[in-house]
């Protein structure tokens, strides 16, 4: 490894297709994906057949197959690896809830503090229906709750990735929580 090489300067490299950028570059964000897999993890049900470390491996390997992506930044990476978390996640449940045969899945509710999917046990399917339609009708909003929900970045952190004013992204943030937990509670998200 070069001395000195930082992720992002790593990302770049691997955006340019070389290969050994990805390998150099694992060991410098191991520890912060793992934390971030841990914190997906406790929302799961006991005894789900994943664990943090297979959780973040699968995002490896998801993240691997994407050629040539112009990364921005680190911020840009640890959003690609929230997104592809939540994607293994909600495959999981899919196919569960497939297993079930649509058995009874319950509504999702959201506390006070964050309002997007803090519960122990949520139904990722509602969730992730939820946001598909959030990113359908407003895109850039989807984006700041996959940026700070999903992928742990402060609203400073944010507003660099989406290229916006920290102002911005907590009117976005606000929005976005109101929107998803109007769709969750089977209202209409964008009525007045």
């Amino acid at each position: 490894m070069e001395p000195c090489e930082t992720p992002t300067e790593l990302l770049l490299a691997w955006g340019r297709g070389e290969a050994d950028a990805f390998d150099r570059l694992v060991p410098l964000v191991h520890a912060e994906l793992h934390r971030l897999a841990v914190r997906y993890m406790s929302r799961e049900r006991p005894g789900h057949t994943l664990q943090a470390t297979a959780l973040v491996n699968e995002a490896y390997l998801r993240l691997i197959e994407i050629n040539h992506v112009n990364w921005q930044n680190r911020a840009h990476f640890f959003a690609m690896s929230a997104r592809a978390m939540r994607r293994i996640l909600v495959d999981s449940a899919r196919a569960r809830h497939n297993d079930k045969r649509g058995g009874g899945t319950p509504k999702v509710s959201l506390d006070d503090a964050l309002r997007v999917a803090s519960v122990m046990h949520p139904d990722l399917i509602a969730l992730d229906d939820a946001l598909s339609g959030l990113e359908a009708c407003h895109p850039r909003k989807s984006q700041v709750v996959e940026l700070r929900h999903f992928g742990g970045l402060s609203v400073e952190e944010t507003a660099e990735a989406l290229h916006v004013s920290p102002d911005t992204v907590k009117r976005d943030w606000r929005f976005a929580k109101l929107w998803l937990l109007r769709a969750l509670n089977g209202e209409r998200p964008d009525a007045p």
